[in-house]
């Protein structure tokens, strides 16, 4: 798959992807660290950095080894010599781990972390908005994400005789105790295609935020790239991919190619779609979006409750129909909400009955 990008054209699109601030143009560094734990802390080494960056049409990789315990201050002036000039880093899950590890590092040896104020672009938070499938989803993992397996079904690749990420701090204390660097040997490797791969997935994403929402290949990426416009406050581009991702734009549906979202899929979909159209003050599309999740099979139950809520709010305060609201409302005590919802849910009736001249006190029966 061919989406090395023109460096220059990543810029516009990482605005989407980074938080607070985005990179300023010049050169961005790719972080990836192999590690002789996943604890952290002060007795936590990063043994191997490697940093990549766009050098024109060249991808260029440098990877900074720990021969010795006693040679990391070396190492750490190395890898801050090279983000010198960098204006922006990117990173798979270094905001929880890599980025934090190599700080303590710094303050270890009394020194300053290079990527301090740096603008971060950590791809796992982006990549589990846009690819992360339904049974992780279900089960609350987050499985698919991992770099490897984005690698395999995104670009198509898949790697042969690779080194298990439990094995490698074992292979490195293997070195420091024999001296026999061998078993490093497919650490080095993998660490490469790490870095070639978080290029290729940031290229990825920012063709799709370039793209649009016709970009999109499937409805959970579609409803991934609604996600990353909302966050960035692109409010008709969200929409637009909300409701490729829901199969409501049936023309656009087809025309993009997009295969057939499944139910969960389709019910949130729907759900943002009716949530940034209520945003936009856009009620009547809102109401349209509410209205097709009741008529989803086997819908999440919070997703059909919140439903049946909103068209209460809707029938009751915008088209002036308390009888509709009322219905509505009712219909929303079949959810088993919580003892607030309960407790909102009784209010709303014996407002509705007294709109309708009933005694508020029939209400309270059901």
């Amino acid at each position: 798959m061919d989406v090395m990008p023109d460096e220059d054209g990543l810029w516009p699109r990482l605005s989407l992807l980074c938080a607070p601030e985005p990179p300023r143009p010049g050169r961005l560094l790719f972080v990836d660290l192999e590690t002789t734990g996943l604890a952290g802390g002060a007795g936590t080494y990063a043994f191997l950095v490697g940093c990549a960056w766009f050098d024109g049409p060249m991808f260029r990789i440098r990877q900074f080894f720990l021969s010795a315990y006693a040679a990391e201050r070396a190492l750490l002036d190395g890898v801050a010599a090279l983000a010198g000039g960098a204006t922006g880093v990117v990173s798979f899950n270094g905001k929880s781990f890599d980025l934090p590890l190599i700080e303590t590092r710094f303050l270890y040896h009394r020194g300053e972390t290079p990527f301090a104020g740096l603008p971060h672009v950590d791809m796992l938070h982006p990549a589990r908005r846009l690819w992360r499938g339904e049974e992780d989803e279900a089960a609350g993992t987050t499985a698919s994400c991992r770099l490897g397996t984005l690698e395999q079904t995104l670009c198509g690749v898949a790697r042969d005789g690779d080194v298990p990420g439990f094995e490698i701090p074992a292979r490195y204390f293997h070195y420091v105790r024999t001296g026999d660097a061998r078993p490093l040997e497919k650490v080095f490797e993998h660490n490469r295609l790490d870095l070639i791969s978080l290029a290729l997935l940031t290229a990825r994403a920012s063709q799709l935020l370039d793209g649009g929402p016709e970009a999109a290949r499937t409805p959970r990426e579609a409803l991934g790239l609604g996600r990353l416009y909302e966050r960035g406050g692109l409010w008709d581009l969200a929409r637009k991919a909300y409701a490729l991702a829901a199969g409501i734009d049936h023309i656009a549906y087809v025309e993009a190619g997009v295969s057939r979202p499944d139910v969960v899929t389709r019910a949130e979909a729907l759900r943002c779609y009716a949530v940034i159209c209520r945003r936009q003050r856009r009620f009547a599309d809102a109401a349209d979006g509410w209205q097709r999740i009741l008529t989803l099979r086997r819908c999440p139950a919070h997703i059909s409750r919140e439903a049946t809520e909103a068209l209460a709010v809707h029938h009751e305060h915008r088209l002036r129909d308390p009888h509709s609201a009322k219905l509505f409302a009712l219909q929303s005590l079949r959810f088993e909400p919580s003892v607030s919802r309960q407790h909102a849910v009784r209010h709303r009736l014996a407002r509705l009955e007294r709109k309708l001249g009933g005694p508020a006190t029939d209400a309270l029966r059901f």
